[in-house]
C-alpha cells in the first residue's frame, strides 16, 4: 500500500506546477466572483463552462479547479483501496473485496503479459493510472450543472470538475511518464548504453545525425500523443454534454418552438443518457490505453538493443 501511495504521490505531484502555455483560455478570468443573474445564450454558456477557476501564485496561474478534483480524486482511489486491503481476509470475500480483486488481478495480467523487465514498481504504477485517470473521466458523467453550481453559491464564479479535460492535468501525466521512461532508460542501459541507442539506433554509426533526430521525435511523441489523446477525447465528451443541455434546455430552444419546457427536460434526459452510456465505454477505454501504453512505453525503456 505505502508503494501505492508513493507512485500515486509522485503521479499527481507534477500536477501542482502550473503550465502557463495552457492558460490562454482562461485569460482575464478569475475564481470568485458573483455569478450571472441573467440567463446565458448558447455561446455564454459554453464560455462559462469552459472556463477554469483560475489562481495566482508565486509559480504564475493554476487551474485551481482542476488540481482540486485531480488530487480529490486520487485520495479517493487511495482511501478506498486502503480501506478494503485493511478488511481482506484469507476467507470468502464480499462483493467489495472480490471487486477489487478482479481489477488488480486484471492489471496484473496487463503488466505479465507486456512488461518483461524485473520492477516491481509497474504494476503498483499501472493500477494507479488506470484506477486515477478513470475515476478523473468519470467526472464528465456528472450532470454539467450540478457541481458548478453548487460553485457559484459559494461565489465560485468558474469550475470545470473534468480535470482529464484540461491539457495541464494530461500532459502533467504524461511528462511523468515520460520522465520514468527516461530514468528507466538510463537505470537499466546505463547513461552510456542510452546515448549510443539514441544516436546509433536504428541505421548504426554512420546515420548518426539521422538517429538522433528520429529518436528525438521518437521519445517526444510518446508524452505528447499520452497527453493529447486522453485531453482530445474527454474534452469532446465534456463539449457534447454541454450541447445537449443547450439544445434540449436553452432559452433560445424554448422560444424557437414555444412549446414549455418539459419536453425539452425529458428529451435532455433521453440524450444525456444515451450518450453517458456510451461514454462510460470512452472513458473506460481511455484509462485503460493511458494504463497499456505506459505499461508498454516502460516495457520498451528496460529492452536493450
Amino acid at each position: 500500500m505505502f508503494k501505492l501511495f508513493n507512485t500515486g504521490f509522485l503521479l499527481f505531484l507534477i500536477l501542482l506546477v502550473p503550465t502557463n502555455a495552457f492558460t490562454a483560455e482562461t485569460e482575464g478570468y478569475s475564481c470568485f466572483g458573483k455569478p450571472y443573474e441573467t440567463e446565458y445564450s448558447a455561446n455564454e454558456y459554453i464560455t462559462h463552462h469552459l472556463s477554469h477557476c483560475v489562481v495566482d501564485s508565486p509559480l504564475g496561474p493554476i487551474h485551481i479547479d482542476s488540481v482540486f478534483y485531480s488530487v480529490f480524486m486520487a485520495f479517493v482511489f487511495l482511501l478506498t483501496f486502503y480501506a478494503f486491503a485493511r478488511k481482506a481476509s484469507a476467507g470468502i470475500p464480499g462483493k467489495g473485496q472480490s471487486f477489487i480483486e478482479i481489477i488488480i488481478e486484471f492489471v496484473d495480467e496487463q503488466v505479465k503479459d507486456t512488461y518483461h523487465g524485473s520492477s516491481k514498481t509497474i504494476a503498483p504504477l499501472a493500477l494507479t493510472i488506470f484506477i486515477w485517470v478513470f475515476l478523473m473521466n468519470f467526472m464528465d458523467l456528472l450532470p454539467v450543472d450540478m457541481l458548478p453550481k453548487a460553485g457559484e453559491m459559494m461565489n465560485i464564479k468558474y469550475m470545470r470538475v473534468v480535470p482529464s479535460a484540461d491539457l495541464n492535468i494530461t500532459f502533467g501525466l504524461s511528462i511523468t511518464v515520460f520522465l520514468l521512461i527516461l530514468y528507466y532508460s538510463i537505470k537499466i542501459k546505463g547513461l552510456g548504453g542510452f546515448a549510443k541507442e539514441l544516436a546509433f539506433q536504428p541505421f548504426g554509426k554512420a546515420m548518426l545525425p539521422f538517429n538522433l533526430l528520429l529518436k528525438v521525435i521518437e521519445e517526444i511523441a510518446k508524452p505528447i500523443s499520452l497527453g493529447l489523446r486522453l485531453f482530445g477525447n474527454l474534452y469532446a465528451g465534456e463539449l457534447i454534454f454541454m450541447i445537449i443541455a443547450i439544445f434540449t434546455a436553452g432559452q433560445g430552444v424554448t422560444y424557437l418552438f414555444d412549446i414549455g419546457v418539459i419536453p425539452f427536460a425529458l428529451m435532455q434526459f433521453v440524450l444525456g443518457l444515451i450518450w453517458a452510456l456510451f461514454h462510460l465505454i470512452i472513458i473506460l477505454l481511455q484509462a485503460f490505453i493511458f494504463m497499456m501504453l505506459t505499461i508498454v512505453y516502460l516495457s520498451m525503456a528496460h529492452e536493450e538493443h
